[in-house]
């Protein structure tokens, strides 16, 4: 199972990353002001990561394409890698899907 590591980034907010279990990292979030609202931010990956109407696929200036989960409201929790080509955005989402709602949460900040 993969699992959610909780960082303190430079600025003193805090922020998840979602690992596979090959430690790769398959979704990052915005950064936080406070721990509970990093925590509330796992909750809501847990909770909509099953569902295929929250992925939003973008593609950057260089071709590459990455997605977004978003929340019930709308709101942006979770961000992808850059992706080459859509074989690895569409395993990417796998991913999500496979990972997310089990994953056990390790607090390094």
């Amino acid at each position: 199972m993969g699992k959610f590591e909780i960082n303190k980034d430079k600025a003193g907010k805090f922020r998840f990353n979602l690992k596979a279990d090959n430690g790769q990292v398959i979704l990052s979030s915005e950064a936080y002001e406070t721990k509970a609202s990093c925590e509330n931010g796992i909750e809501s990956v847990k909770k909509n990561s099953g569902d295929d109407a929250k992925y939003e696929k973008n593609e950057a200036k260089d071709g590459r394409v990455y997605f977004n989960l978003k929340a019930s409201n709308g709101q942006v929790i979770g961000t992808s890698q850059m992706y080459k080509q859509d074989s690895g955005f569409s395993n990417g989402i796998a991913s999500v899907k496979k990972n997310a709602p089990g994953a056990s949460v390790e607090d390094n900040s």
